[in-house]
């Protein structure tokens, strides 16, 4: 238990500037690493046939996946499937049979 006296006033002074830091822990940095870890899941457990967006807006479904590279099939053009190699990490979410591909 820390106990402040009158005549310590360096602890005080700092005690503004350290509650700051621990708001902005809880606040900002401990729910962006959470989100980061949902991500990196959600990356790792992608398999064919998942619906998904890319970072840069492209919706496609997996046709393949290797180590760090997803094989995605993002359209059909006269009758040849149009697939792209993207990078693991570039994908952003995967979109689950109740949410509609637009939002």
């Amino acid at each position: 238990m820390i106990v402040l006296q009158a005549s310590d006033p360096g602890l005080i002074s700092f005690m503004p500037l350290i509650m700051i830091a621990v708001a902005f822990y809880f606040l900002i940095l401990r729910p962006q690493q959470k989100e980061q870890k949902e991500r990196q899941s959600m990356q790792t457990a992608l398999s064919k046939g998942d619906k998904v967006v890319t970072s840069g807006g492209i919706h496609g479904v997996v046709a393949g996946t290797e180590d760090d590279v997803i094989t995605v099939e993002v359209g059909n053009i006269k009758g040849d499937r149009v697939r792209m190699k993207i990078d693991r990490g570039k994908i952003e979410r995967r979109i689950t049979a109740g949410e509609k591909a637009d939002s």
